[in-house]
């Protein structure tokens, strides 16, 4: 899919990439890295104007969401769209590399994850959605472009790994927790201004990945790990300025 033809003409030709390098010493071609980068971002988008166009149905036809929560039925279903998400990650481990099987179990994977989104913002003001939303997209952008800015200036955030991995087992252990001995107002802000911190941390590590270590072919897993990095901040927004809220 992606030809590296272009690459060993320009150094056989001795020319330079019209494009900038991304980091110091970089050795690919700065061209297929950024149709790589544009492509990542593409499919992102689309995933999250998914989630958006979900989300809106779930929140402004209240009988969806009063199916969902409210009846023996819906609560079947309820578990699946929760289930759902945890079943196509496994298979996309498997076949990320698979086309159009891997567009596929996107698909799939953006509707379950969409619906949960949808149920989370049925159950809060339309306020909070819209400040939750907007404090999303300044961080996203603002820790983009960041990254991309210190890249270039030649650092390497592929040190957080651990620690991020580490802080997200914690983050599920304490939620497990949560589920038998419920927080205070207190106590679930602080759980969720971490939680969004460690997502913050996620999207740097993530777009430093997407500069300088993911292959051509992982454009989908890629995809993926940055959209549920901007959907886990969103929600732990959503649920930190609920709480501040209540």
């Amino acid at each position: 899919m992606w030809s590296h033809g272009k690459t060993s003409g320009d150094i056989e030709s001795g020319t330079t990439s019209e494009q900038p390098l991304l980091y110091p010493m970089m050795s690919e071609s700065p061209e297929l890295r950024w149709a790589f980068i544009r492509k990542i971002y593409t499919i992102v988008s689309i995933q999250l104007l998914l989630t958006a166009a979900v989300s809106s149905v779930v929140v402004f036809v209240p009988a969806v969401s009063h199916y969902i929560l409210y009846t023996h039925a819906g609560l079947s279903l309820y578990i699946a769209i929760l289930i759902t998400p945890l079943i196509i990650l496994c298979l996309l481990a498997c076949f990320h590399q698979k086309h159009p099987v891997n567009f596929i179990l996107l698909g799939i994977f953006t509707v379950a994850v969409s619906m949960s989104v949808g149920l989370s913002c049925a159950l809060t003001s339309g306020k909070i959605i819209l400040e939750a939303a907007v404090l999303t997209a300044v961080v996203v952008v603002s820790l983009t472009m960041y990254t991309f800015w210190a890249s270039k200036r030649g650092y390497d955030f592929n040190f957080l790994g651990p620690f991020l991995f580490a802080s997200l087992i914690v983050l599920i252990v304490f939620a497990i927790i949560q589920i038998f001995f419920p927080l205070g107002k207190i106590g679930t802000m602080i759980y969720e201004g971490v939680g969004a911190i460690i997502f913050c941390g996620y999207i740097v590590y993530d777009t430093d990945n997407l500069i300088k270590r993911y292959s051509y072919d992982e454009y989908i897993w890629a995809s993926v790990n940055l959209y549920l990095d901007i959907i886990n901040l969103f929600l732990h927004l959503l649920r930190l300025l609920k709480a501040a809220d209540s």
